[in-house]
């Protein structure tokens, strides 16, 4: 069969990632082959791409990680799917693609009124807000939690969940724009982030303890969320959109300050403070697959609504949406669509 692919031979630049057709050999015996009708986007493709994601395989590589479509064929052990079953999954890479061999352990059914973009913004953010909230997090009712980068897809997800335990949100946001967005998911509270962000979490707090944070920004302020936690009070990073580049190739320098720069917690001063910061990259599940699908069970079981899809492009505009995707002004889940076939 062959296959079209976005591919990278040479990590640092988004202008690395092109488009080639390559042959897919037949399903192993434990794989099927999945037409994919609909890819997610998340940061971790960025950050392979130029080459500052640790996990990135070595060479060439194709970015993605998650996916939804249909069961084209099957190899002969697998027995828990069928061809033409509808499903979502999820790679270690190799999404930018329009039909992937794939270990039949790493698909799941697509619930039955979902469409293939609600199917591939799911996988990685539900588990995501999941993993940073529940087995980290320890989230219990009536606690308070801050939720930074509130209207993306992880942030969406985090204050679904939170909400399902009888938590109290904020939700912090980059612009104005996107407030309309936490107003109709049910946030308590938001923040515009700005350089009074430490004052203006204060006063959003209105005198309630802060017990748990999920950050994915860094720099200044994972500090000032790490300060305003209260006693016992946990802070699960699983990013630094704060590192990442807004042009098609890194700025070293720039990386370079920010990183030199970056606020840090002394250890002792965790522990006299009673607080914890705990950090985590969703990808290391992969290779604990029965782990992974405990949490996905437990996960399916909130019955929670599918995503809030918020910008749709076709396959042959990926690079254009992996660019938008980039700035930072998207919100909810950025899914790319593949023609049936093509």
């Amino acid at each position: 069969m062959i296959r079209s692919v976005y591919r990278v031979d040479t990590k640092g630049s988004l202008d690395s990632l092109e488009r080639r057709e390559e042959e897919l050999p037949p399903p192993q015996d434990n794989e099927v082959t999945i037409e994919i009708r609909a890819i997610g986007l998340n940061f971790a493709d960025i950050f392979a791409i130029q080459g500052l994601y640790s996990a990135t395989p070595k060479g060439s590589f194709i970015p993605g990680l998650e996916y939804s479509g249909k069961v084209v064929a099957v190899g002969k052990k697998v027995k828990n799917f069928k061809k033409n079953d509808k499903v979502m999954g999820v790679t270690r890479f190799g999404a930018y693609a329009d039909y992937i061999n794939i270990d039949s352990r790493y698909i799941f059914p697509l619930p039955s009124k979902w469409s293939f973009e609600q199917g591939a913004g799911f996988l990685v953010q539900g588990l995501t807000a999941y993993y940073a909230l529940l087995p980290l997090g320890d989230l219990r009712k009536g606690q308070n939690v801050l939720i930074h980068s509130a209207a993306g897809g992880v942030g969406i997800y985090a204050n679904r969940i939170a909400k399902k335990f009888g938590a109290w949100t904020l939700g912090s946001v980059g612009n104005h724009s996107k407030i309309s967005l936490l107003e109709k998911e049910g946030y308590d509270a938001w923040i515009i982030r700005s350089s009074r962000f430490p004052e203006e979490l204060k006063t959003a707090l209105g005198g309630r303890e802060l017990h748990l944070v999920l950050e994915c920004i860094g720099g200044k302020i994972f500090k000032a969320s790490y300060d305003a936690l209260s006693p016992m009070g946990r802070m699960v990073v699983y990013g630094s959109a704060s590192f990442m580049s807004q042009g098609d190739k890194v700025n070293w320098l720039t990386l370079a300050w920010r990183y030199l720069t970056r606020p840090k917690v002394d250890t002792l001063e965790i522990v006299s403070e009673n607080k914890a910061v705990m950090g985590f990259n969703l990808i290391w599940l992969y290779e604990k697959i029965d782990e992974l699908t405990v949490h996905l069970k437990a996960l399916l079981k909130l019955n929670l609504e599918p995503p809030h899809i918020g910008s749709v492009y076709p396959f042959v505009d990926l690079p254009e949406a992996v660019r938008h995707f980039q700035t930072g002004n998207t919100t909810g889940k950025v899914v790319i669509t593949v023609e049936s076939g093509k």
